[in-house]
C-alpha cells in the first residue's frame, strides 16, 4: 500500500466512518459480528490459546475473544481503531500487516479481517499472507475475510443506486477495483476462485471457503438501508429479522454453490 492509498485509508475510517459504531449499532454490522464469532468458533483452537487479530480495527472481534478467554494481540494501521482497540482493554499497537512486529510461530491462530480487501497490489496480499502464516505455529489456522465481486452490483441493486454507481459496479465487476469507488477507499473485491488461489499460492492448505454473511446478510443491508434507526413495521418484526437472515445464512452453509451470493466471504486455511 503506497502512503497515498494509507492516507486514504486513514480518511475512511476517520472521517467517513466510525468501525466501532458500524460493528455494534447496525443491522448489517451486528449480522457480520455474529456470523464471524459462529465461523471462528468452528475453527479455533479452546482457550487460552493465543490469537493474532491482524487488521483487527477498533477491537470487536478481539474484545469479545479476550471474553471467550483468548490471549489476542491486535495490529491495525489506522490511529484511531489503536486508540479505540487500546481503550477497550486489548493490547494494541499500529502496524503493516505486511511487516508484523511478532515472532516466528508466535500464535495459534491469525484473523485477518482487513487488510486483504485494503491491500489492492496481489503481491502485498501475498506478503500479508505469507507474515500471517509466518507468525502462526505449524497445525494453526488463518482466518481471511474478503469482499465478494458481486456485492456491490447486489447491494447497489438492493439501495437502487446501481444506474447511478454503473460504472464503479462494472469495474469491480470486471477487475475486482476501481478508482471511483467511493464507497471504501482503497478496496479490492474477490471471486471465491481468485481467493482460494491466492491463499493456496501463499503456502496454505486446507483452503475453505464460507459465505460469511450468506444469503441472509441481504436482508440487515436492505433493512439498514430503508429504515435505519426508525422503528421497523410489524410486517418485519415477527419473527425477528435477525433470527431470520442468520437461519437463512445457516442453512446456505450447508450447500457450497451458494457461497457466492454472500457479500463477505471468509476463507479458512492451515499453517502446514
Amino acid at each position: 500500500m503506497t502512503a497515498e492509498a494509507q492516507v486514504g485509508v486513514d480518511v475512511h475510517y476517520t472521517e467517513k466512518c466510525n468501525e466501532e459504531v458500524r460493528l455494534r449499532s447496525t443491522w448489517r454490522g451486528r449480522f457480520e459480528m455474529a456470523r464471524t464469532q459462529h465461523l471462528l468458533m468452528q475453527y479455533l483452537p479452546e482457550a487460552p490459546a493465543e490469537v493474532a487479530d491482524i487488521g483487527g480495527g477498533p477491537g470487536a472481534h478481539a474484545c469479545w475473544l479476550k471474553e471467550k478467554g483468548y490471549s489476542v494481540e491486535l495490529l491495525d494501521p489506522v490511529e484511531r481503531h489503536v486508540a479505540q482497540a487500546t481503550a477497550a482493554g486489548i493490547s494494541a499497537i499500529k502496524g503493516d500487516a505486511r511487516r508484523l512486529p511478532w515472532e516466528n510461530e508466535q500464535f495459534d491462530a491469525a484473523l485477518l479481517a482487513g487488510p486483504i480487501y485494503h491491500l489492492t497490489e496481489a503481491s502485498d496480499r501475498r506478503l500479508a499472507l505469507r507474515e500471517a502464516i509466518r507468525v502462526v505455529r505449524p497445525g494453526g489456522f488463518i482466518a481471511v475475510v474478503a469482499i465478494n465481486r458481486a456485492a456491490n452490483l447486489i447491494g447497489s441493486t438492493i439501495a437502487n443506486t446501481l444506474l447511478t454507481r454503473q460504472q464503479v459496479v462494472t469495474d469491480i465487476l470486471d477487475t475486482g477495483f476501481s478508482p471511483d469507488n467511493e464507497r471504501m477507499a482503497e478496496t479490492v473485491y474477490h471471486t471465491t476462485t481468485q481467493l482460494r488461489t491466492e491463499l493456496v499460492n501463499a503456502g496454505l492448505a486446507s483452503v475453505t471457503i464460507h459465505g460469511l454473511t450468506g444469503p441472509g446478510g441481504w436482508l440487515t443491508v436492505a433493512i439498514d438501508r430503508y429504515f435505519g434507526e426508525i422503528e421497523l413495521p410489524d410486517l418485519l418484526q415477527q419473527p425477528p429479522p435477525m433470527d431470520t437472515a442468520l437461519e437463512c445464512s445457516r442453512l446456505a452453509d450447508r450447500h457450497p454453490e451458494l457461497v457466492p451470493s454472500s457479500s463477505l466471504l471468509f476463507a479458512v486455511g492451515q499453517r502446514a
